[in-house]
């Protein structure tokens, strides 16, 4: 009698605390930091590394092999879910969402980053 083979778990996007995110910054780990807030915001205030969205970035996200890892932030982490939800959509499989955003990161990590 065959053995089943349990399925293999389907690509998540998973949270990221503040605290996770700066070890794998001072770590040298290899991701991208995708800012998806506008650039009216990231004026205000900005994650050093990170990238913001607009349409050369998604463009050359889409050249990226599907397995890179790619972490979202946004202000509270709510955009940045859905923007790491479209692109798990599109085939990625390494995804994390800053949870509570740079609202987090100032308040937890760095609180030279103003609050807004």
């Amino acid at each position: 009698m065959p053995t089943e083979q349990a399925p293999e778990s389907a690509p998540t996007v998973t949270q990221i605390a503040p605290a996770a995110l700066k070890a794998l910054i001072d770590a040298g780990a290899a991701f991208q930091l995708v800012d998806v807030r506008s650039p009216g915001e990231r004026e205000l205030a900005c994650l050093e590394g990170s990238r913001l969205l607009d349409q050369e970035y998604y463009d050359d996200l889409l050249a990226m092999d599907r397995a890179t890892p790619l972490v979202f932030q946004c202000h509270h982490g709510i955009r940045s879910q859905s923007a790491a939800e479209h692109f798990l959509e599109l085939g990625f499989t390494n995804l994390r969402n800053l949870s509570g955003g740079i609202e987090a990161w100032s308040r937890e990590i760095d609180p030279s980053i103003p609050r807004y």
